[in-house]
């Protein structure tokens, strides 16, 4: 039952949390670790949000748009007492676009890139304990312009990609016998420094250098029998977003916006909870709900989401050694209102995941 409902509960988790905290585009899982034997899979998924807003009788059009997203991850057994993994995945991201109709930010573009590659070994105890730790390295770069009618416009930011180590540690618990498995993961904070350009404010470029520090996360995960062939699963996901500030020199310099570019006021704490049924040696089903509180903070104009709830459903289809996996899931995204009292409701976002899995 465990190894036909894994990738699917994996799936989804990842499609569920394509606007956690609203760049976040991979719950960082290390479900990887716990594959049997030596292990490679290979993923793509792509979300289409649809978020707009409104200041008084201006509509803002649909601001963001669709992404794809890539990964990957290998695992294998050293031993009976140590094993390791490779994992290759876009943590952070964002497409925002704002059409050129008649509203303040219209022509307004950012967008942030994120590449993470982590290199994991895990210490397995004869009681069903296990201790795993790991480096992460990571990429980063952003680009924003700024149309802000009648406050300013023209205003332009490029980064260069800057790369950075952070590292993860995490324990776990299983039962074998019971499907049941419990874990801990802490991802620490990574501090980046991107060399900028900025446009828009002063005669001429100027040349700066911009913090974004990505967020610390720590990461419940569990899963375990609850009936024949049923398994219920989820998990608690809290991450530190406070940490998560965009401020480019001049931008946010008292002679130009004097605020951030991008930030946020709460930590973000996302719940998923779901149950995965095997009706044969060959397929598998799931089914999960995700929440994350709706905080009613002000938000920024490039990041006008707060909150979120989402179903997802998956499938699972095993051949011998190799498995294939498929999710959708459709999120409801929480209402937001920004710091330029533009008030965003009704927004939504589907998310459609594939992935390969081969055993060997």
């Amino acid at each position: 039952m465990k190894t036909l409902l894994l990738s699917t509960v994996a799936m989804s988790m990842v499609t569920s949390v394509a606007y956690a905290g609203g760049v976040e585009r991979s719950n960082q899982s290390v479900a990887v670790l716990f594959e049997k034997g030596r292990y490679l899979e290979l993923g793509l998924g792509t979300a289409d949000p649809s978020v707009s807003g409104s200041i008084g009788t201006f509509q803002s059009g649909d601001m963001t748009e669709r992404f794809l997203n890539f990964g990957a991850a290998y695992k294998a057994d050293l031993n009976e007492t140590w094993s390791y993994a490779i994992i290759y995945n876009q943590p952070f991201g964002a497409n925002v676009s704002y059409p050129l109709v008649a509203y303040p930010f219209a022509g307004s573009t950012a967008e942030l890139t994120s590449h993470a590659l982590t290199g994991m070994l895990q210490y397995n105890l004869p009681s069903n304990v296990s201790f795993y730790a790991g480096i992460r390295a990571q990429s980063l770069e952003a680009q924003a312009s700024v149309n802000a009618v009648p406050s300013f416009s023209g205003y332009n930011a490029t980064t260069e990609r800057d790369f950075r180590l952070g590292y993860l540690v995490g324990a776990a618990y299983e039962r074998p016998d019971i499907a049941l498995r419990v874990s801990l993961t802490y991802n620490s904070a990574i501090d980046h420094k991107l060399d900028t350009v900025e446009t828009g404010f002063t005669p001429s470029p100027v040349p700066s250098v911009t913090n974004i520090t990505t967020p610390q996360s720590l990461h419940l995960e569990f899963q375990t029998g609850i009936a024949a062939d049923t398994l219920l699963f989820g998990g608690i996901r809290w991450v530190d977003w406070t940490e998560f500030d965009i401020s480019p020199a001049v931008y946010s310099s008292p002679l130009a916006v004097n605020a951030p570019l991008v930030s946020y006021a709460d930590d973000r704490t996302t719940f998923t909870l779901g149950v995965g049924r095997r009706l044969n040696e060959t397929w598998s089903v799931a089914a999960s709900v995700s929440y994350e509180e709706h905080t009613g903070s002000l938000t920024g104009n490039l990041g006008p989401t707060d909150g979120l709830l989402g179903v997802t459903l998956g499938g699972s289809y095993t051949k011998d050694n190799m498995k294939i996996t498929g999710g959708v899931s459709y999120i409801d995204i929480g209402n937001a209102t920004t710091t330029a009292s533009a008030n965003f409701t009704g927004n939504s976002a589907v998310g459609v995941g594939l992935k390969v899995g081969y055993t060997f």
